[in-house]
């Protein structure tokens, strides 16, 4: 880069007083960002360095626009008294431009909050120390200390904080007024109830956020000083206008998983004690409620099953920052499935002559049977599949050909049935399709940016305007909303993601699939699950503990799956904890379908290395971009998968296209 010249400098100095530095980052898919000093990118290079400093010597004002996709340094401009403003723009999509010219004209008023924690330095954060140890394993030892919930719990690291989670200015100010608390009895169990007022106590009309804490008694299992329990935004509010808002959250939400015995193995318990609540605009901008929530003794709130539990992980963070043992078992190691080559185009199964690919059902009907005889009710789903080959059901399993603009592939595709190929589409900022066709959508802002609006409202209104397009295109599945933890600032796909917090994830990613759904048209969440680094994924074992899977890293899923019912999941290319997550039955038939009631399609990610088989037996129903029926039908002939499997795989992709108008 080129150092900027003293007479550019000059010559603006003489029309303005302000200049806005803006400072870009990006990332990507397959790979992560760095954190090393000066590296340009979670830190300012040597060069945007000096550019900062002669910028700031020749103007007496200045603000910065941070057009990033992940979290970066804050440290140049918070200790920087030249600067007087940043403006955190994120990567805001095709209006992005306009909005921030709003924005820096005062045209508009932010009233974004941050959803991650911007800490002193790259080092600050719990993840850091190991984030690079390996490329064939990632030891979340911080296990449920992610974010906020690290920082303002362990000795030491509240100081390390630049700008805390929830954090965000506004071009006014509010005062949350008259906190009040009660318990409600409701018919899914107790809820706690907060009220307040918000008062616009400023002189421009905006928006406020209020964010409702809870604060558990630390008992035996120890827990976060601070957990957000529930959110709300409020309308635009005129200058001295007050609005009443109320924050519900289910007492039992508050339990803490017991994953080694401590109290109640394998259960959720309420731990005896006085459960305390913060009201505010950030996690450390709040007031006491004058309200207390109290467990008398221990209570176990759900029984569960040990599921998808450490093999490797020898040690995780307790409250006090000190680490506790965790029993190392024998590795479980996964084999990776050796004739896949990736991008490989689907394709249909050649099995002419082989008796096997060509033997129906025992109760094969007579008559021919069509999809559509399903779906008027005029034949079974079991009759329809009874019909079908061997070939014909595992071909079902894989992914089918692009057809018109679509170019990550299809499902379905048995038109001989009346089963159509069904399309899908990426990704998360937009519906992508293939290019050169002349056709436009719409860039939509990042996920991480929709989630700084905390208006679930909107991001429904976004995931509706994106099924639309969808439609326009004669595409059926939206691979998207994609939601993993925001565990460290370098995972390569945080700007796809939404937030360190699983509640924001889950309620956001909940908001966009039931706005998806709303057209008729599928979503697909994603990764199921710990995708949190990309360097070598698709053979990287994430090794967690299982309370941390179940309050961290798939708190967000559950949410979404139990407010919004996806039409697909998609695991992803990651091991956990020494097994392909699209192979763990106790992962899909287990959580997934069992304990939280999915009733949709599971899919794998593009080209993973895991076995289909496997994948079938676990309860994983479609192998994409392509899959591999030879090697399903191999199986099937060592008894290694039965038709059985094949053809409950198949039923609920079937039942997936139906949904269909």
């Amino acid at each position: 880069a080129l150092p900027i010249s003293a007479g550019l400098l000059q010559a603006a100095r003489r029309y303005t007083d302000i200049a806005v530095i803006t400072i870009c980052r990006f990332s990507g898919e397959d790979w992560d960002r760095k954190g090393i000093s000066g590296d340009g990118d979670f830190y300012l290079s040597p060069q945007e360095q000096e550019m900062v400093d002669a910028v700031t010597a020749a103007f007496p004002k200045v603000a910065v626009v941070l057009d990033v996709g992940g979290m970066v340094d804050s440290s140049w401009f918070k200790e920087n008294e030249k600067i007087q403003s940043v403006l955190l723009a994120w990567q805001a999509g095709i209006e992005g431009g306009l909005a921030i010219a709003d924005i820096l004209c005062a045209d508009a008023n932010p009233s974004g909050k941050l959803v991650d924690t911007f800490a002193g330095s790259f080092d600050d954060y719990p993840s850091s120390a190991g984030f690079n140890d390996s490329d064939d394993y990632v030891d979340y030892t911080e296990d449920i200390y992610v974010g906020y919930r690290y920082f303002e719990t362990i000795p030491g690291a509240a100081e390390k904080v630049n700008y805390p989670f929830g954090y965000g200015l506004s071009y006014t100010s509010f005062a949350i007024r008259n906190c009040c608390g009660r318990l409600e009895k409701a018919e899914g169990g107790t809820q706690i109830v907060v009220e307040a007022s918000v008062t616009n106590v400023g002189k421009l009309a905006g928006k406020e956020v209020v964010q409702l804490y809870y604060s558990a008694p630390q008992g035996r299992l120890g827990k976060p000083a601070r957990a957000l329990g529930a959110f709300a935004k409020t309308r635009c509010l005129q200058p001295g206008e007050t609005q009443q808002v109320t924050l519900r959250l289910a007492a039992d939400s508050m339990a803490s998983y017991d994953d080694t015995g401590k109290i109640a193995k394998s259960a959720y318990v309420m731990e005896a004690g006085e459960y305390s609540f913060y009201l505010g605009n950030s996690v450390r901008n709040t007031e006491k409620v004058s309200f207390v929530y109290k467990e008398e003794a221990d209570r176990v709130v759900l029984v569960l099953k040990e599921r998808v539990a450490p093999s490797q992980l020898a040690k995780r963070m307790l409250a006090d920052g000190s680490f506790e043992e965790l029993p190392v078992q024998a590795e479980c190691k996964a084999e990776r499935f050796p004739g896949f080559v990736e991008g490989n185009p689907p394709r249909k199964g050649h099995w002419e002559g082989d008796a096997a690919a060509n033997e129906r059902g025992a109760d094969a009907p007579e008559k021919k049977i069509m999809l559509m005889d399903v779906v008027n009710g005029d034949a079974s789903m079991e009759e329809f599949l009874a019909q079908l080959t061997n070939g014909q059901l595992i071909d079902l399993l894989c992914g089918q050909p692009n057809t018109g603009v679509a170019n990550t592939f299809g499902m379905g595709n048995l038109p001989e049935y009346g089963v159509p190929n069904l399309m899908t589409a990426d990704g998360p900022a937009g519906v992508r399709i293939r290019p050169g066709l002349g056709v436009c959508t719409t860039a939509w802002p990042c996920a991480t940016l929709l989630a700084c609006t905390w208006n679930p409202d909107l991001v429904y209104e976004i995931g509706a305007a994106g099924a639309r397009e969808m439609k326009e295109n004669n595409l059926g599945i939206w691979l998207t909303p994609a939601m993993n933890i925001h565990r460290s600032p370098l995972c390569g796909r945080n700007f796809e993601y939404y937030s360190e917090d699983p509640l924001i994830a889950g309620k956001m990613a909940a908001a966009k699939v039931n706005g998806i759904q709303s057209e008729h048209i599928g979503a697909s969440i994603k990764h199921f699950a710990c995708n949190n680094k990309e360097t070598n994924r698709k053979a990287s074992d994430s090794r967690v503990s299982e309370r941390a899977l179940r309050e961290i890293y798939l708190k967000g899923f559950e949410i979404a799956v139990k407010e919004a019912q996806p039409w697909t999941l998609m695991t992803c290319y990651n091991m956990i904890n020494g097994r392909y997550a699209s192979e763990r039955e106790d992962l899909l038939a287990g959580i997934l379908r069992e304990e939280w009631g999915f009733k949709g399609m599971v899919t794998t990610d593009w080209w993973n290395k895991a076995y289909q088989y496997k994948e079938i037996k676990a309860g994983n129903d479609l192998k994409m971009g392509s899959g591999d029926p030879d090697e399903v039908l191999e199986a099937w002939k060592e008894g290694k998968v039965t038709r059985k499997e094949i053809e409950t795989c198949a039923a609920r992709i079937l039942e997936t296209i139906m949904k269909l108008d």
